[in-house]
């Protein structure tokens, strides 16, 4: 009999599974925006490649430091009070850049990222967990893969937005601000009603199961690692993309934010709606190995070419990583036994990557004069990610079924 995605021993997850999976999106816009502040900053402030790294450090450093704290929140008071502490962080984070772009600081504008980025934590922290128990357990991989497809809308229209009003001019308080109230909205409307915490249940009743089956410290370990390096690479790539597309394919900045709202998050969007339909048929580890094939050579084509063809692999890395963060998150908790909450606190921790890969690949590009070398960075990070695929078992399901 074929098991139903949103359904588990007799209770329908759906509704709850679309009001968190529309969180995803203001994530994702939170980060799409993100990627185009680092041109925008270089020339608004005449600062280096490394210096302008220090917005995705910001956000991507409070990961690391916000995760054990937002687990905290969820273990102590469930998920919807992490949601809803995420939702006022980010909120807060984005109406402080009113005052920052009345001073004009390049610093408090970083300060305003870092607390977004803490509130990004705790919405992370919380959502993506809670999706994998909203149904049946062996469904886990499709339902993040389908919430995070949401995510992918908001990383095409982040750039889309930022790109098109920061470099026509418009005052960068204006979109952030916009955010900002909507955010807090949402966590108004939130704070009113009521979400299931289904783990609870299941804890409840696989304590038994728990002792049989603890967390496999090794494998999950390794999961840590992949999921460090895919955030890494991913976070580099976007950091620098228009930088690469002015150097290497020779396209303005406004035109270089387009091809990256719709032809790379575009096929990254595209790529995760697939994803969760696609490891209803295939094992996700499998497509999972795939895609780290595909991300490796369009970015050894990166490196090594230039012009269109550069262009094409681009959007070819950028359906290939579609899929990586939701399915290495999933399997990396498949690891995990029944300590959910902890293990996705230490996951989201890893997301930390996208602090020092930019910073380093500023480096690099600002000591070769080449942004193409720098994307030997991301090239050695799929690479790992290709071994986490190839080497994993047969997927085990803790949950009982």
């Amino acid at each position: 009999m074929k098991q139903s995605i949103f359904r588990y021993e007799g209770h329908n997850y759906l509704v709850p599974f679309l009001i968190i999976s529309s969180l995803f999106f203001m994530w994702g816009f939170a980060h799409g925006i993100l990627e185009v502040l680092n041109p925008h900053f270089q020339e608004s402030f005449h600062i280096s490649k490394t210096m302008s790294a220090l917005t995705q450090a910001a956000v991507y450093g409070a990961y690391f430091l916000m995760a054990l704290p937002a687990g905290w929140i969820i273990r102590k008071w469930g998920y919807r009070r992490g949601v809803i502490t995420g939702l006022v962080l980010f909120g807060i984070g984005s109406l402080m850049f009113i005052p920052g772009s009345a001073i004009n600081s390049f610093y408090f504008f970083v300060l305003s990222l870092f607390v977004i980025g803490c509130g990004l934590t705790c919405l992370e922290t919380s959502a993506n967990p809670y999706t994998t128990v909203l149904g049946h357990p062996d469904k886990a991989e499709s339902r993040i893969n389908l919430s995070q497809s949401l995510n992918g809308i908001g990383w095409i229209v982040g750039p889309l937005v930022g790109g098109q009003l920061l470099f026509s001019g418009v005052n960068i308080a204006i979109p952030y601000a916009l955010v900002g109230i909507f955010v807090l909205s949402v966590a108004l409307i939130l704070s009113r009603i009521t979400l299931p915490d289904p783990r609870r249940a299941h804890e409840v009743d696989t304590n038994e199961k728990a002792e049989e089956k603890p967390m496999r410290v090794m494998a999950f370990g390794f999961g840590m690692l992949t999921l460090f390096l895919y955030v890494a690479a991913q976070t580099g790539v976007n950091s620098f993309f228009i930088n690469y597309a002015e150097e290497s394919i020779h396209i303005e900045k406004q035109t270089a934010s387009l091809y990256l709202a719709f032809g790379g998050m575009g096929l990254f969007f595209i790529g995760r709606l697939a994803g969760g339909v696609i490891m209803n048929y295939i094992q996700p580890k499998l497509v999972l190995l795939a895609c780290a094939i595909l991300t490796f050579i369009a970015t050894l084509i990166v490196v090594v070419c230039s012009g269109t063809i550069s262009l094409i692999a681009f959007f070819a890395l950028y359906l290939g990583e579609s899929i990586m963060f939701p399915t290495i998150f999933s399997l990396a908790l498949r690891d995990a036994g029944t300590q959910t909450k902890l293990a996705s606190s230490l996951l989201i921790m890893t997301i930390v990557g996208g602090a020092i890969a930019p910073v380093l690949m500023g480096y690099i590009a600002d000591t070769t004069g080449s942004m193409a070398v720098a994307f030997l960075i991301p090239l050695l990070c799929y690479a790992v990610i290709g071994g986490y695929a190839a080497t994993r078992k047969a997927c085990t399901i803790y949950a009982s079924t």
